[in-house]
């Protein structure tokens, strides 16, 4: 196994370059940048001052040189484990992912957690209800969470559940002076319920259709027909011999689960004004931020990479058949 995982991590070295080099050359091919947006926003100056302004923001960005030194540049400083200083305000990058990323772990670790004790159980009561009210209620629930769009859903139950009854906070994670103890944890959870209930509602409809559609499968198989020929229990054909095996592909969205978890959710921190990584991320876009767009992706693309060989690994567990090599 050993050698399996050095292997794939030599593997995952290559793949981060090939993405770094891709994430780089499009930032930098968009049809603005950040000085030229800072230029936007000063304005109405003397037009020698404003050239010489910018020339200076160039020089020091360094977004004068061409993509392949400005690459060069980047990668130098990566393998020097520094993933630079952000343009809009000189924070470092790794400091600034390290100070959001905890409200983002935080409020997706919660979603994940209520979205799997969700949609798993509903997938498997449909399957082995199919056809039946139960099975076309949860595919009710599963057109919803694919159809609706986040923005909607969320300004949805804002609108209802914040600004009309104010049940919840509008906006924000904190609206006292707690810092620390039971009350600042409260109170973060009360921020936090419309953000989490968004995100929980949107992401059980794939989940739960995945385990139906893995579980139908699996209940159609000889050796569940032979279970119960036996005279097996069908509670006991169901949750000890058809849910084991659902759970081997399911294992494969362990993949997406580990980069989700620090990756924030973009729209619906935006709209509740929680200051995760997310929320950070989309102003660092709006902004054309280059540092810190690209310490983000690669900070991404470095978890996805480790979550595709955790769930390699795993179907070791779930599936004994399975060998690596």
């Amino acid at each position: 196994m050993l050698k399996y995982i050095l292997k794939r991590l030599g593997l995952a070295i290559i793949i981060l370059l090939g993405v770094s080099l891709i994430i780089y050359t499009l930032v930098r091919c968009m049809p603005f940048d950040y000085v030229e947006q800072k230029m936007a926003q000063i304005g109405g100056q003397n037009q020698a001052i404003l050239q010489e302004t910018m020339d200076n923001l160039y020089r020091v960005t360094g977004l004068n040189d061409n993509i392949i030194v400005g690459y060069g540049k980047w990668l130098w400083n990566l393998c020097h484990l520094d993933l630079g200083t952000c343009y809009t305000d000189s924070q470092s990058v790794v400091e600034k992912i390290a100070t959001h990323m905890g409200a983002s772990f935080a409020l997706a670790f919660v979603a994940i957690i209520f979205e799997y004790l969700i949609a798993i159980p509903l997938g498997v009561t449909a399957a082995t209800h199919q056809y039946s009210v139960r099975d076309y209620v949860v595919t009710i629930f599963v057109v919803i969470g694919l159809s609706l769009p986040s923005f909607f859903f969320a300004r949805l139950l804002q609108g209802i559940f914040a600004s009309n009854l104010g049940w919840f906070p509008v906006q924000g994670m904190l609206t006292t002076g707690y810092e620390t103890g039971f009350d600042w944890l409260v109170e973060i959870l009360w921020h936090f319920t419309l953000p989490i209930v968004s995100i929980v509602v949107l992401g059980i409809g794939g989940t739960m259709r995945y385990t139906r559609t893995n579980m139908l499968e699996v209940l159609n198989s000889d050796y569940i027909r032979t279970a119960r020929a036996k005279g097996l229990g069908e509670t006991k054909v169901i949750y000890k011999h058809a849910f084991r095996n659902t759970m081997i592909p399911l294992v494969t969205m362990l993949a997406g689960v580990l980069p989700g978890l620090f990756s924030g959710s973009m729209i619906t921190e935006k709209i509740f004004g929680v200051e995760g990584i997310g929320y950070v991320a989309l102003r660092a876009t709006t902004d054309v931020d280059l540092p810190f767009i690209m310490g983000y992706n690669m900070f991404l693309a470095f978890l996805s990479v480790i979550g595709v060989l955790l769930s390699d690994l795993m179907y070791m567990v779930v599936d004994p058949r399975v060998k690596l090599s």
